[in-house]
């Protein structure tokens, strides 16, 4: 289990907000040196909590996008394969192994329904994917 402070958090919060804020505007929000915001940061890469950073798409860009939930059975036994195969479509923006009559559950995005309709069917081509569910999300009512 990872031990987090208050102020961990909250500076995994500001982070959440903006990757790139300067060590500096970090430390005055959180009410510290910069010296202990540095070495908070520093402690939580080390310790694994940050594993990097990355680009945040504007919320313009992102709504652009159509995306989907795919629920996916699977064969016995093919979990890595089909893991290592949906890990190379491109759309594909999270997996998850979930509970249920379903095995996994895609994440994908595309610039236009034609597209990801045809990442779809990508995705049932597959060996070792015995069948797929899809939700289409119309829109994001929250998002944290």
């Amino acid at each position: 289990m990872i031990d987090l402070t208050v102020k961990d958090r909250e500076l995994l919060a500001l982070l959440g907000e903006n990757a790139r804020m300067p060590v500096a505007t970090l430390a005055k929000r959180l009410g510290v040196s910069r010296t202990t915001a540095q070495a908070r940061l520093e402690r939580l890469e080390r310790i694994g909590v940050i594993a990097g950073y990355g680009v945040r798409l504007s919320e313009a860009y992102a709504s652009s996008l159509v995306r989907a939930h795919i629920l996916v059975t699977i064969a016995p036994k093919s979990l890595s394969e089909v893991t290592a195969a949906m890990g190379k479509v491109q759309a594909v923006t999270e997996l998850h192994s979930i509970s249920g009559a379903f095995d996994l559950i895609a994440i994908i995005a595309a610039p236009s329904i034609a597209e990801l309709d045809q990442r779809i069917d990508e995705i049932g081509a597959i060996e070792g994917v015995e069948r797929t569910q899809s939700s289409i999300i119309l829109s994001t009512r929250i998002a944290r």
